[in-house]
């Protein structure tokens, strides 16, 4: 496990970004749990899944830092156990929960991919957790928990690979899944609230919603299939009753969530399921876009492609995971591609749609990388014109292909790769941007400062997102001037560009 690094004074380590629950219970009634979350946008999804249990379970929602009648009686942690370096945030934040808990006495409680994937092991090494638990234990949390301020901690589980749990065959996973945890799916809506499996955390008018869990694809880096399970889709119908639950909360963008959003479908015989779901979502009184991410660019047809650049309400916007452009690294990582054929994919995007935003995340340093395959990254890179890239090093993940793979390449000259690379991409994308300036944009507006506090027309007055930027990712709209109001979907102008962030101002009516 990774060595104690927690930061001086015992808080939340200042690198870490847990989100902490945001709708706290006023007068909490009952047991008091709070619940603080790292990772991506599906950890986001789960904890929320996990407040909507507790709720119905009797247990109050309060804020980790809390004092008095609202501090909590137990600290859930959703960690993330995606690379070496989340693991180790995610040990920092336990260790962190467990010092600021020592005053109050309450309990610190491990959930999530770390907690799924090493179970017993983490729960031996770390014992500032006074329990782990794994996906098994969500749908009765609220007992679950209760156990542990009994003194009954439930024991560890000892992990499996996850995708044994389910049949091999697609087709055959729908009425399986019933039987097994699979977070975010189920679904539940009632008349009084009672019952639903998800409460929202925050107020923000753009929401994550789950398309399908797991994954079927074998990329030689990845253990996320391993703990996250097979592919499984959700129903269509499911995923239209929450999303219009979610315009009902109050919000206007959806983002659509998964392992691997092409592949949904496929496990009931519909290949083009997604293409006849966005209009549908599209459609949900409320929702002004829909925002699809995780997409394999192996996997994205002609079809979909035509859906995402032209359906309206659905934002022009492809999250492609290339990880690398050379032929030869990709087939070690066992995925499919090259340069040509993704800068194919890139100009059949832009012939449909110029403005579509693309982003990617590529690895350097993956065993057997060579000079020649960083050279053959950077010339897909600079035509590419990608909008947002992550720029991230190899490292080995416990039981993948790749980490008994040969040839690794020694970790200074992939930091000296990563460093170049990010320089590069730095550059580019800050051209892609600069490009945009003059051009009309739609802008989902997310905060607002005191507007009539703004000294001058120029004067920035809050933040927002175009169709190109997603949330936490891409950058962001930097408001100016009169006209906007939260949640409010608006035609702005470009009139600089800071970075990778546009400022703008409200578009005079066409």
């Amino acid at each position: 496990m990774p060595v104690d690094d927690r930061s001086p004074g015992g808080g939340y380590p200042e690198h870490v970004s847990a989100r902490q629950t945001e709708r706290a219970t006023a007068l909490p009634t009952g047991r008091r749990a709070a619940l603080v979350t790292l990772g991506c946008a599906r950890n986001d999804l789960d904890s929320e899944e996990l407040a909507g249990r507790l709720t119905a379970q009797g247990w109050a929602l309060v804020d980790a830092d809390a004092s008095g009648a609202q501090a909590p009686e137990v600290i859930v942690v959703n960690t993330c156990g995606f690379v070496e370096q989340a693991k180790k945030d995610s040990i920092d934040t336990v260790l962190a929960a467990s010092d600021a808990a020592k005053a109050s006495g309450a309990k610190v409680v491990a959930v999530g991919c770390l907690a799924e994937r090493y179970g017993a092991e983490l729960a031996a090494g770390l014992s500032e957790a006074d329990a782990v638990l794994g996906f098994d234990h969500y749908p009765a949390l609220g007992d679950r928990l209760a156990d542990v301020l009994a003194g009954r901690a439930p024991a560890a589980h000892t992990p499996v690979d996850r995708r044994t749990l389910l049949p091999i065959s697609p087709a055959r996973r729908p009425a399986a899944s019933a039987a097994v945890a699979i977070p975010g799916h189920g679904w539940v809506p009632d008349l009084a609230g009672v019952g639903r499996r998800r409460r929202r955390l925050d107020d923000r008018p753009v929401a994550p919603l789950k398309l399908a869990s797991g994954c079927d694809r074998r990329c030689a880096f990845c253990a996320i299939p391993s703990f996250r399970g097979a592919f499984v889709s959700r129903p269509p119908e499911e995923i239209v009753a929450e999303a219009t639950w979610l315009a009902e909360q109050g919000v206007h963008e959806l983002v659509l969530v998964s392992e691997n959003s092409t592949s949904y479908g496929k496990d009931f015989g519909d290949l083009r399921a997604l293409e006849r779901l966005l209009p549908q979502l599209a459609g949900v009184l409320g929702i002004e876009r829909v925002r699809v991410s995780y997409l394999q660019p192996a996997e994205t047809r002609p079809g979909l492609v035509e859906v995402i650049a032209n359906t309206p309400g659905v934002a022009p916007y492809f999250d492609l995971s290339f990880q690398h452009a050379s032929k030869s690294v990709l087939r070690r990582m066992r995925r499919f591609g090259s340069v040509d054929s993704f800068l194919e994919l890139c100009s059949r995007i832009r012939a449909l749609a110029p403005d579509a935003g693309i982003r990617s995340n590529v690895i350097l340093g993956f065993p057997g990388e060579t000079d020649d395959d960083v050279a053959e990254l950077e010339r897909f890179l600079e035509q590419a014109r990608l909008d947002a890239v992550g720029v991230f090093g190899y490292s080995d993940e416990d039981g993948t292909e790749a980490a008994g793979y040969p040839d690794k390449v020694p970790a200074e000259v992939i930091a000296e790769r990563v460093a170049r690379l990010s320089t590069l991409v730095e550059e580019l994308t800050c051209q892609r941007a600069e490009d945009r300036v003059g051009s009309r944009v739609s802008v989902l507006v997310e905060e607002l400062g005191d507007l009539a506090r703004a000294a001058d027309p120029g004067e920035a007055v809050g933040v927002g997102r175009a169709a190109h930027q997603a949330p936490d990712s891409d950058g962001e709209c930097v408001l100016t001037g009169p006209g906007w109001s939260v949640a409010e979907l608006v035609e702005a102008i470009v009139l600089d560009a800071e970075g990778v962030d546009l400022v703008v101002a409200r578009a005079a009516p066409r």
